[in-house]
C-alpha cells in the first residue's frame, strides 16, 4: 500500500488513489507488483557488483600468482662464486648472498630442527594445514592482526615466489590466498624432499645470507655437513627474526631460541634429552666480525675478475649476480697469504722508517703541490659552479689546516704493488695490488693499474738484444761518461748511480752491478733502441715505450703485470705467456660457459733465455739484489730498478717455477723516499724474497726443488776474468761463461767495433 512519499508514484496518482475508491481498488491490486520490482532491480545490481567484484578479485588474486611453468622451473638468485685454485672459496658477487646446497649435502639434524620448530605436520599435510590456516585468517580479519601459522611449503611459496610486501590487511589477506593455492601447486609438482630443499636454499639467515650453505660460513666458516647440533640449532633460531636473534650482537636471546629449537626436537623425538644437553653447553664459535666484513685475501685481484665477468656478461647471457656462476681462478690462496704476510711485514718496517725521514717542511714545494693536486681533485672542488666558487673552495681547503694534515698523511703512504706468476701457464698465482688490501674495495690496483718508469728493471731488454744478436756476456764496452744530443736539441749525459766510471765492463758485469754507462753505450752501439723496443713488445711490454737511448735506464712507463710477465719468458725457455686468471666458468648446474687456455708464443731463442738467467742470477747472487739473499737461497734471478730521486722501487725476478714483480712507491709521484733506502734493492727486493722464502717452505705447497737447466746447445767455458781468454794454466783468476755455436770458443770480444769518437776528457758526443 503506497505512502504519501512512495517514491513508486506521482502526485496526480497519489492524489486519485486516495480520492477515488475504485480506483484505489484497481490500482491496489498492481501497488505491490512494482514495488516488488524495484526491489529486485536493487537486489540485481547488488548481486552483479558483487559477482563483478569477485571475478575482479578472482582475477587479481590469480594475476599474482606464478605460472605452471615457473613453479617447475623455479629460479632463486644465486651467488657468483670464485674459487682458488686449491678449492677455497676467494669471494661472491650477489645482491642476494645465496649459495645451492642439496638435499644431500644438509645434515638431517638440519632437516629434523626445521621441522619441529617451523612445521611438526610437515610430511602429513597436503601444502596448508587447514586448521592453522583458518585460525590465521580468522584472527587476520576480525581481530586486525597479523598472523603467521604458516607451513614451510607456504613459507618457500613466499620466498621463492610471492614476496613480503604486505601493506595492509587485504594485502596480508590476498598472500595468505596465494600462498595457499601456490603451496598446494609445489605439493603437487614436488617431492617433499625437493620442497626442503628449495626452502633451505632460499630462506634468509640474516647478515646477507640466503641459504643453509651461505649461512653456515658466515657465521661459522664451515659447509652445512660439518655443522655441530649446537650450530644447527643458532641457525634455525634465526629463521624467526634474524636481526633479533642474531648471536654475536644478541647472545643471550640467540642462545634462549636456540635452547627452545633443541627443546622442541626432544619433545618430537628427534633427539634426546641428553644430546639436547650437550647441545646446549657447546662452545659455539662464530666467524669473527672482523673475518665477515673483510674485503678478503685477494680483494684487488677478485675486483679483475668482476671486471672480467662484467664484459662478458653480455656475451654469453648470464647474470653475475643472480645465476650462481662457478668461475675457477689460477690464484692459489697458500701463495696468496704469503704474499699478504711478505708486504705487510715489510711496509711495517718501511712506513715507520720512511715517516721519520719525510719532513714537510723541509720539503715546502712538494707540500704545495700535494695540497693542491688533492683541492683540485676534490669533490668540493669540482662541485663548484663557477670559478668564484671554485676559487672560494680552493682557499676555504688550503686554509683547514686539520684537512691539509690529513691529505698529507694519505701522500706518504708508501703503496705496492706485487704479483706472481707461473711462467709456464701464465696464471696469476698472487697478486696484492696496494697497501689497503686487507680493507680494499674499489679503487688503484697497483699492479694492472698503474704505469711507473722502471729504472734499470728495464736494462735486461737492452741486453737481451745483445745476447739474441750472439754477443756474449763477456762482451766488453767501456764504462766512460757520453754525451747525447737528443731530438729536442737537449743534451742528456747519463752517469752511474756512484759516480764513478772508466775502464771496461763486460755486458755480465754492466748488469750484475747495473752500470748505466754500460747499458747506454749497448743500446748506442750493439742493442739499438729501435730493436730493443720490438724485443720488449715480442716479450710483453704492452705499453708505449719512448725511441730514446734513455730507455735504456727505464724511461718508459710500464705496469708491474707486464714486467713480471715478460720476465717470465726467460725461465720459460723463450717462450712468453699472456698473463690470465680464470681457467673456467661453470653455471650453477656444472655446464662450462668458458674454459680458457694460455696463450703462447716464441719470442727468444732458448739459448739466449738461459744466458740472461745466468746474467740475472749474478744480479741476485752478487749484484745489486743481494738482499734477496736475506730470505731465499734457492735457485733465483732478478734484477733491481730505481728512478729518479728514488720516486720507484722495483724488483722483478724468478725462481724456475715462479716469476714475480715487486713495485714500491708512492701514488702522489711528488713525493719520494729520501735516500738509498728507497733503491730497488732494499725497498722492493725483500718483499720477493720473503714471499719466495713462505712459498718454497710451505709443506702444504711442496713446491719442488729446481734449477735453471742449461740447454745443451749453449757452451761452458772457462776464460780467463783478466784477459777475457780462454783460460789457460797460467791464468790466476778464472771465470765460467757461457757461449753459443756462434760465439765459440770463448771469443769475448768477437764483434768489436768502436762505434763512437773520443773526444776531450773521454767524452763522446753522438748526435742522434
Amino acid at each position: 500500500m503506497p505512502t504519501g512519499n512512495d517514491p513508486g508514484y506521482t502526485s496526480e496518482e497519489m492524489e486519485r488513489y486516495f480520492n477515488d475508491p475504485d480506483y484505489r481498488r484497481q490500482k491496489g491490486r498492481s501497488m505491490p507488483s512494482r514495488k516488488i520490482k524495484g526491489r529486485f532491480q536493487v537486489y540485481l545490481i547488488i548481486a552483479t557488483a558483487l559477482l563483478v567484484s569477485m571475478v575482479g578479485y578472482g582475477w587479481y588474486l590469480a594475476s599474482g600468482l606464478p605460472s605452471l611453468e615457473k613453479i617447475e622451473n623455479p629460479k632463486p638468485e644465486l651467488a657468483t662464486k670464485v674459487f682458488s685454485v686449491d678449492g677455497e672459496v676467494l669471494d661472491q658477487f650477489y645482491i642476494k648472498n645465496r649459495s645451492h646446497a642439496s638435499i644431500n649435502q644438509i645434515p638431517k639434524n638440519v632437516i629434523d630442527a626445521l621441522i619441529a620448530t617451523e612445521d611438526r605436520n610437515f610430511y602429513s599435510h597436503w601444502g596448508v594445514d587447514a586448521v592453522r590456516f583458518m585460525k590465521a585468517m580468522v584472527k587476520n580479519v576480525f581481530l586486525l592482526r597479523r598472523e603467521g601459522a604458516s607451513t614451510i611449503t607456504q613459507q618457500l611459496a613466499r620466498n621463492l615466489y610471492l614476496g613480503h610486501d604486505d601493506r595492509n590487511i587485504f594485502d596480508t589477506i590476498t598472500r595468505k590466498l596465494r600462498e595457499f593455492i601456490t603451496s598446494v601447486q609445489l605439493e603437487r609438482n614436488f617431492t617433499k624432499d625437493e620442497i626442503l630443499e628449495f626452502y633451505l636454499n632460499v630462506v634468509y639467515f640474516g647478515r646477507g645470507s640466503y641459504g643453509i650453505a651461505a649461512a653456515s660460513q658466515i657465521y661459522f666458516d664451515k659447509p652445512p655437513a660439518d655443522l655441530t647440533l649446537g650450530e644447527t640449532a643458532i641457525l634455525i633460531a634465526l629463521l624467526k627474526g634474524p636481526a633479533y636473534y642474531d648471536p654475536a650482537n644478541h647472545p643471550e636471546r640467540a642462545a634462549n631460541r636456540r635452547n627452545t629449537v633443541l627443546e622442541q626436537m626432544v619433545k618430537y623425538d628427534f633427539i634426546t634429552t641428553e644430546q639436547a644437553k650437550e647441545a646446549k653447553q657447546e662452545d659455539i664459535q662464530l666467524k669473527s666480525s672482523e673475518a665477515v666484513s673483510a674485503a678478503g685475501i685477494a680483494p684487488h685481484f677478485v675486483e679483475q675478475i668482476r671486471q672480467q665477468l662484467a664484459q662478458k656478461a653480455e656475451k654469453y647471457g648470464y647474470d653475475l649476480y643472480r645465476d650462481g656462476l662457478s668461475v675457477y681462478t689460477t690464484l692459489d690462496s697458500r701463495m696468496q697469504r704469503h704474499a699478504n704476510r711478505a708486504v705487510e711485514e715489510h711496509l711495517a718496517e718501511y712506513q715507520t722508517m720512511f715517516d721519520s725521514l719525510w719532513n714537510w717542511k723541509r720539503e715546502k714545494d712538494i707540500a704545495e703541490r700535494v695540497i693542491d693536486q688533492a683541492i683540485r681533485t676534490s669533490n668540493e672542488f669540482r662541485r663548484g659552479a663557477s670559478a668564484y666558487q671554485r676559487d672560494s673552495i680552493y682557499s676555504a681547503l688550503q686554509s683547514n689546516g686539520a684537512w691539509v694534515d690529513s691529505m698529507k698523511r694519505v701522500a706518504q703512504i708508501i703503496e705496492v704493488g706485487f704479483v706472481a706468476i707461473d711462467p709456464h701457464t701464465g696464471g696469476i698465482m698472487a697478486m696484492v695490488g696496494g697497501a689497503n688490501f686487507k680493507s680494499f674495495k674499489y679503487g688503484l690496483n697497483h699492479v694492472t693499474q698503474i704505469r711507473r718508469q722502471v729504472g734499470s728493471a728495464f736494462k735486461p731488454f737492452v741486453y737481451t738484444v745483445a745476447i739474441d744478436n750472439n754477443y756474449p756476456p763477456c762482451y766488453e764496452l767501456l764504462n766512460q761518461p757520453v754525451t747525447l744530443i737528443m731530438a729536442d736539441g737537449k743534451r742528456w749525459a747519463p752517469t752511474n748511480s756512484d759516480g764513478l766510471f772508466g775502464g771496461k765492463s763486460t755486458l755480465r758485469e754492466g748488469l750484475k752491478h747495473s752500470i748505466n754507462l754500460i747499458a747506454v753505450r749497448a743500446i748506442m752501439e750493439i742493442a739499438p733502441v729501435n730493436t730493443v723496443v720490438e724485443y720488449a713488445k715480442r716479450m710483453g711490454i704492452s705499453s708505449p715505450l719512448p725511441p730514446y737511448e734513455s730507455l735504456a735506464l727505464g724511461a718508459g712507463e710500464v705496469s708491474p703485470l707486464e714486467m713480471t710477465a715478460a720476465f717470465g719468458v726467460f725461465p720459460n725457455h723463450g717462450v712468453y705467456v699472456e698473463p690470465n686468471s680464470v681457467v673456467r666458468i661453470e653455471d650453477k648446474d656444472g655446464n662450462v660457459i668458458e674454459e680458457n687456455m694460455p696463450q703462447r708464443r716464441e719470442v727468444l731463442s732458448e739459448e739466449t733465455s738461459f744466458i740472461m738467467t745466468s746474467m740475472l742470477q749474478g744480479v741476485v747472487d752478487e749484484g745489486t739484489g743481494t738482499r734477496v739473499r736475506s730470505y731465499f737461497h734457492l735457485p733465483a734471478a732478478g734484477k733491481t730498478g730505481t728512478t729518479n730521486e728514488f720516486a720507484d722501487a722495483w724488483f722483478i725476478g724468478y725462481t724456475p717455477q715462479i716469476s714475480a714483480g715487486v713495485w714500491v712507491g708512492f701514488d702522489n709521484k711528488s713525493v719520494h723516499f729520501t735516500n738509498w733506502d728507497g733503491q730497488g734493492g732494499r725497498a722492493a727486493a725483500p718483499i720477493w724474497g720473503r714471499f719466495m722464502k713462505y712459498v718454497y717452505e710451505d709443506p702444504s705447497i711442496a713446491m719442488p726443488l729446481e734449477y735453471f737447466e742449461k740447454p745443451a746447445t749453449v757452451f761452458e767455458e772457462t776464460i780467463c776474468a783478466d784477459t777475457k781468454k780462454l783460460a789457460t794454466e797460467y791464468c790466476p783468476n778464472k771465470m765460467t761463461e757461457y757461449f753459443t755455436e756462434k760465439t765459440r770458443p770463448g771469443k769475448c770480444n768477437k764483434h768489436t767495433t768502436q762505434k763512437w769518437n773520443e773526444g776531450e776528457e773521454g767524452l763522446g758526443t753522438i748526435s742522434f
